[in-house]
């Protein structure tokens, strides 16, 4: 099997729009939390998420083109081209083009665009629906944008499986890659979901942070006064890219994808099984896929959802797989919340730029330990440690469950 390089990275969040930015946000502990101001909430009973502010599309699309596309398909343009420059492609041509390819998801891709369509189509009639509305709302037409802008025949198609879909469609690229079937994929995932029904919908399943008096200091995952996750919006794109391909062209390669696991829970729509047993079965497969042993693991940047069944689910998770050798462990939706179909591409950027500077990013927020999260959340502060191998969980409702490992590019 062929190794697998990561040599782009690309990422719009609501800590910043861009790696460095946010990458500065994560190791110094900024919220990206705050009051939706978008529409009015004032009858809701969670009035704040962690939305991307004043995001600018100019860079990347002209009026005309980012007015055909939704919120989260220029979310997936703008870190895509972020994540191409930096691995220093382009517009592929020829041959070439046919070996490289997309796999770009999101959980539930134009929900903004279906909202304001759907009270057209009841205020005014068939005849005033847009023309993209349906190429605005699936969920394909990001991967399919990206292809589009650059020329990408090979691979193309997007996975869907709510919160751990940009896992999926990293370890789904590597695979790909892997088995010789493409030299280099698009990959990640995006969400946009922070709208009147979307946070409605959240509301109603009672699994949102109700902390309007302090909302960033709502994400509090591990902590024993967490009372649910706070909805964000964003994602992240990665170039992975087969290892001896990347060499030869002389690109940086910044990590190497070393395993890839996928189980499902198999028990409840929204609920994780309380046993973990999916969860640690998805790092089980990942870590003997990659095979390393268990005390190389130096960082896992776990799902983390600050909910109180699914943080204690994860940590006896990682406690059955890792026992006494389990590595730091922190949730990067204490500051960036929970980007839905967004949240594990970007959590695996959040890895690759640990394993790069040697920094792991904090669980902020973390006051009050719970007897039943008993690992280390490297709590509030960033740490130095140095790390070479870092894993990455990211879980779903549907039961469905992913973990990626990274290694550093010289281990």
């Amino acid at each position: 099997m062929r190794r697998v390089a990561v040599t782009g990275i690309g990422v719009v969040s609501p800590v910043g729009v861009g790696v460095e930015n946010l990458w500065t946000s994560l190791t110094t502990g900024i919220s990206g939390v705050r009051p939706i101001t978008s529409f009015d909430v004032s009858d809701y009973p969670v009035r704040f998420a962690a939305t991307v502010e004043d995001f600018d599309t100019s860079a990347s699309l002209d009026t005309k083109e980012a007015r055909r596309m939704s919120r989260f398909q220029q979310f997936a343009v703008v870190a895509a081209d972020e994540a191409m420059a930096d691995a220093g492609l382009g517009r592929m041509e020829g041959e070439e083009s046919e070996r490289c390819g997309v796999i770009v998801g999101s959980g539930i891709g134009g929900l903004q665009l279906m909202e304001e369509q759907s009270r057209q189509l009841a205020e005014r009639g068939p005849s005033r629906t847009s023309p993209m509305l349906v190429a605005g709302m699936i969920v394909d037409l990001a991967a399919g944008h990206i292809s589009i802008r650059y020329n990408l025949r090979g691979v193309n198609f997007a996975v869907v499986s709510a919160c751990a879909t940009g896992n999926h469609a990293i370890g789904e690229a590597f695979e790909v890659i892997r088995r010789g079937s493409a030299d280099v994929i698009v990959a990640g995932g995006f969400d946009a979901g922070v709208t009147p029904l979307g946070l409605a919908g959240f509301c109603a399943a009672r699994a949102l942070s109700t902390r309007n008096d302090d909302p960033q200091g709502a994400s509090r995952p591990f902590d024993l006064d967490r009372d649910g996750f706070v909805i964000g919006e964003g994602g992240g794109a990665l170039i992975l890219e087969e290892w001896d391909h990347a060499v030869a062209r002389g690109a940086r390669i910044h990590a190497e994808v070393l395993g890839y696991g996928a189980t499902a829970d198999a028990y409840h729509m929204t609920a994780p099984a309380p046993d973990g047993n999916g969860a640690r079965r998805a790092m089980a497969l990942a870590i003997e896929q990659a095979g390393i042993e268990l005390g190389e693991v130096g960082y896992l940047n776990a799902h983390g959802t600050s909910t109180e069944l699914g943080d204690a689910a994860e940590s006896g998770a990682i406690r059955a797989v890792f026992g006494d050798q389990a590595p730091p462990v922190s949730s990067t939706k204490s500051m960036t919340g929970h980007l839905l179909g967004g949240a594990a591409a970007l959590e695996a950027i959040a890895c690759i730029r640990a394993l790069e500077t040697g920094i792991l990013p904090p669980t902020i927020n973390y006051a009050t330990p719970d007897p039943a999260c008993d690992l280390d959340y490297v709590p509030n502060v960033a740490r130095k440690v140095d790390p070479v191998i870092a894993v990455s969980n990211s879980f779903g409702f549907g039961g469905h469950n992913a973990t990626i490992v990274l290694g550093r590019a010289d281990r």
